[in-house]
């Protein structure tokens, strides 16, 4: 998700500052920006130049100093609540007090995350949708605390990107994984049951409610550790059972079958 922000955000014009937990990490980011604007490049939705343009306008960095000149930083860590307070401290610490932050999270609260840090009024959920560079969608997520201008100046930045914000009250999985992640877990639950194949389940929604890629399908490319994760998100703060992970998500995920990622999901990579 990092570097599909990072890339849309330099196509767009804007400098962008990439930074992860090693060389190694910010160095593979980059290369997927690069793989990104070269597909773009042969469907001739850009050119060679835009794509160098772009690359220029990304610096890469293991080191939360070079934010320092930053009007936005979004935190795109994995869907952990520990980390990414850990994260947004760091950066509340580090950042002029005029600096909005914004959290890429899917499913965790922004009300609770903007109250670790000193700028919950300058703190906001932006949720992307992967692939970023493809995806319209921008979830712009209100905490209790987030000012108007800090949501007005998000949404503006949104637009700038060429996506279609929509704004949501803070709520655990917000308006999109709040649907969707369900429906997944529920045809977790009706593979597990034998009902159907993984393949007949796939091709059945896509062709039955015109979705472009099936459940299972898609928990691969969103990684079965999210989805499970989100799950029992909803299950803590909603209490009720209906929110219940499948045991078979549970147990993929245990035996570290995560989706394409790993190789191996639902289907084999």
């Amino acid at each position: 998700m990092g570097n599909g922000i990072a890339q849309a955000c330099a196509v767009s014009g804007i400098q962008v500052v990439m930074v992860d937990i090693s060389e190694a990490a910010v160095q593979k980011g980059l290369a997927t920006v690069a793989g990104s604007l070269d597909r773009l490049i042969k469907k001739e939705k850009i050119t060679a130049a835009d794509k160098e343009q772009a690359l220029a306008r990304i610096k890469t960095s293991t080191s939360y100093d070079d934010l320092k000149g930053a009007q936005l930083v979004i935190e795109a860590a994995t869907e952990n609540y520990d980390l990414k307070v850990k994260i947004l401290q760091q950066l509340d610490a580090l950042l002029a007090p005029e600096v909005l932050i914004a959290t890429n999270t899917s499913s965790i609260s922004i009300t609770q995350l903007g109250a670790v840090t000193r700028r919950a009024d300058k703190f906001i959920g932006m949720h992307f949708f992967n692939p970023v560079p493809m995806m319209a969608l921008v979830e712009i997520i209100r905490g209790l605390q987030t000012s108007d201008a800090t949501h007005d100046a998000v949404k503006a930045l949104s637009e700038k990107l060429g996506k279609s914000p929509i704004t949501v009250k803070n709520a655990p999985g917000f308006v999109v994984n709040r649907i969707l992640v369900p429906m997944i877990n529920e045809a977790f639950y009706v593979l597990s049951e034998g009902t159907a194949t993984a393949e007949d389940i796939d091709a059945g929604m896509k062709l039955g409610c015109n979705q472009p890629i099936g459940p299972l399908a898609l928990a691969d490319m969103i990684g079965l550790d999210v989805c499970l994760a989100v799950m029992e998100v909803y299950l803590k703060e909603f209490g009720d059972s209906k929110y219940r992970p499948c045991y078979l998500l549970r147990e993929m995920v245990a035996a570290g079958r995560l989706g394409r990622k790993t190789g191996q999901g639902v289907y084999t990579y």
